[in-house]
């Protein structure tokens, strides 16, 4: 059996017993700032090296934005090229649902800033805040509109200027970051399963392992805060690690499993581009193949929620997913949480 043809699957939502109609990803799209930065550029601000940094990352140079440019910016220019690939107008557009932990402000929500970028006065719009895995959060819950026939047309965006979070006096952290913006139109289409099945998990146990400490209510800006650097991303790396690569290959295996299908049958599996051992390791741990794994991180280094879907737009734009192929997204971030979406292009 080829993999661009499925198998017999059971269709998970009669297996759950859902009432809905299928919801399919009708177009993507992305966006990167111009800037480069690359390794050579960071061992002139912080004592590192490209080799560290390639040894154990995988990142070349990431992205980051102007000083002017953000957050919101970066969104509507993705979705944008999403709305023209699916041959629609913004005034279609019945939701918009911004994952990102990096808003223009606190409030009002960055997505309500996109809705007036992109003239899309009919939408309803908030931000969802799950880290590096709100993307597929956002996805799952944008396919619960369209399932249930509340809305036809849904826009979901994962967006981050990470730069405006980073020490850049912290090498361990520095090195990791980009800025970046993916979207994807939501809408039902005619004889296609589309999002299969979603996995979505959580330990706030471990919430200490990835944070921002201060700016909420626990700890509001002040002289003393700001001194202490506790605006920027704090993270305890090797234990991250190791619940990302547990929590991410769980994930996966449930989500597999719901829809009665082997690793075999995937033509592309994206993970989180975070860490490329990291990546390795979760795609040894389900017995993937080299060629099933789309990688950019050596480009982008880590976009946060934008990670998976830039990398799917890039996947999909190069050809490397065709219409029908079965796609594993896999994503891992602060909380902690955690997400794997099976989808038929």
């Amino acid at each position: 059996m080829s993999i661009s043809t499925p198998p017999k699957f059971l269709n998970p939502r009669a297996r759950f017993n859902y009432q809905g109609r299928p919801c399919s990803i009708v177009s993507v799209g992305s966006y990167v700032p111009a800037r480069v930065l690359t390794n050579a550029d960071l061992e002139k601000m912080v004592e590192t090296s490209d080799e560290w940094i390639t040894t154990r990352t995988g990142i070349k140079q990431r992205r980051i934005a102007a000083a002017d440019e953000y957050t919101s910016d970066m969104a509507a220019r993705a979705a944008e090229r999403a709305i023209a690939r699916a041959g629609i107008t913004p005034e279609q557009i019945d939701l918009i649902i911004v994952a990102t932990v990096t808003p223009d402000m606190i409030f009002p929500s960055t997505a309500c800033l996109v809705q007036q970028k992109l003239g899309a006065v009919r939408a309803a719009a908030f931000d969802l805040e799950a880290a590096c895995a709100g993307f597929v959060y956002a996805l799952e819950i944008g396919q619960q509109f369209i399932m249930s026939r509340t809305y036809d047309t849904v826009l979901v965006i994962g967006a981050e200027k990470l730069s405006s979070i980073v020490n850049w006096k912290d090498r361990n952290t520095c090195v990791l970051f980009g800025d970046g913006a993916g979207a994807v139109i939501l809408q039902n289409r005619p004889g296609s399963h589309g999002l299969l099945t979603a996995v979505l998990g959580a330990d706030g146990s471990k919430a200490d392992l990835l944070r921002i400490p201060a700016g909420g209510c626990r700890l509001p800006a002040s002289q003393e805060t700001v001194a202490q650097k506790l605006h920027y991303i704090h993270m305890e790396g090797q234990e991250t690690f190791k619940a990302a690569v547990e929590a991410m290959y769980t994930a996966a295996r449930l989500a597999l499993e719901r829809c009665n299908l082997d690793i075999s049958h995937l033509k592309c599996i994206i993970p989180h581009q975070a860490n490329k051992r990291i990546i390795e390791a979760v795609c040894k741990k389900l017995g993937a193949k080299p060629n099933q794994i789309f990688v950019n991180l050596d480009r982008y280094g880590n976009t946060s929620a934008a990670s998976v879907v830039i990398a799917l737009d890039e996947a999909v734009q190069s050809g490397r997913i065709q219409r029908g192929d079965l796609v594993l997204l896999i994503v891992f971030g602060g909380g902690l949480t955690w997400a794997a979406a099976v989808i038929e292009w």
